[in-house]
């Protein structure tokens, strides 16, 4: 499955370009995060993700339609396009899911594992290595996140555990579908169209989701829940994932994952400002400890820069 693109973008960089569209990327799940608890209310999880990609998708269609991209040509991708949409709707599944288990910090620090499962998966996918100094860098980071939301607590029953698993589960279907898109004929769609499959594959998964839990909107939401619902179909679905999808086909997917782990920090601050929860020293030394570690990612290192094989790897489909 490895190629000469994916070789070439494992020892390649991140742009300061790059490097500032992530922050922004962050930025805004950071604050996703914020919008989904409070349309919850009013409007349950399964049925809030299943509307979302039924909004995103007409956006996906206009602003690909304009950029030329051809959603309907036959050029091999449906496939993975396919298994990149099923691991995206059971992703979601699983995390809603999970939430209901376990506690929303357990749920936070472990989603954020994502970033392990994909370096772990480059390896053997991507032939992308990362050097002793970039593993450092992940588990440093990680332990900023984990120093930030706050460490779980020890005393758990099974039904915690089950949730943290299912967050774990969900956290390794996210890494997966970056490898997917990175890996397969789907680094040739356009982005659009590579987000095009996975959403609207999302939305029966979802909706079949929602009506096996029994959620229904029990009334009209309100001017606030509706933008944000916006929001999340438009500005997040809609255009940060292109955005992520294009940075992946481009960038070490390795190195761009590390720096998920700067979102749920923004989503603290964003709590602090918009639902008053408090800050704590804790958190200046949680950032410290996340930028160091993004630092020691994106760190030039020779074994990262030069794949195992990599010259046999180029012959490889």
């Amino acid at each position: 499955m490895s190629s000469p693109q994916a070789i070439q973008s494992a020892g390649r960089p991140l742009s300061a370009g790059a490097i500032a569209l992530m922050l922004m990327l962050c930025l805004t799940w950071g604050f996703n995060q914020i919008a989904v608890k409070l349309v919850l209310p009013e409007v349950p999880p399964m049925l809030q993700a299943m509307i979302r990609s039924m909004g995103a998708l007409p956006v996906l269609f206009i602003v690909g339609s304009l950029r030329g991209v051809k959603f309907f040509e036959r050029d091999g991708t449906w496939k993975a396009g396919l298994i990149a949409g099923l691991m995206f709707g059971v992703e979601f599944v699983l995390i809603f899911q999970g939430l209901r288990l376990t506690s929303a910090s357990r749920a936070v620090v472990f989603l954020y594992t994502a970033p392990f499962f994909v370096a772990l998966g480059s390896y053997q996918v991507l032939s992308e290595r990362l050097g002793g100094t970039q593993w450092l860098g992940l588990a440093v980071s990680f332990a900023g996140v984990a120093l930030a939301i706050g460490v779980p607590q020890p005393n758990v029953d099974s039904h915690i555990l089950l949730g943290d698993l299912l967050i774990v589960a969900g956290a390794g279907l996210w890494a997966a579908t970056t490898l997917v898109a990175k890996g397969t004929r789907l680094r040739f769609a356009a982005p659009e169209k590579a987000l095009g499959y996975q959403v609207a594959t999302s939305i029966p998964i979802l909706g079949t989701a929602a009506w096996l839990s029994g959620e229904t909107i029990t009334q009209t939401p309100s001017p606030l829940s509706l933008g944000l619902m916006a929001f999340q179909a438009i500005w997040v679905v809609g255009t940060t994932f292109t955005l992520w999808f294009a940075l992946v086909k481009t960038y070490s997917a390795s190195k761009l994952s590390a720096f998920t782990f700067i979102t749920p920090l923004f989503g603290v601050v964003g709590s602090y400002f918009i639902m008053h929860d408090t800050l704590s020293l804790t958190f200046g030394a949680a950032a410290i400890l996340v930028i160091a570690g993004l630092f020691l990612v994106n760190r030039p290192s020779s074994t990262a820069a030069a794949p195992r094989d990599a010259l046999l790897n180029v012959t490889k489909t």
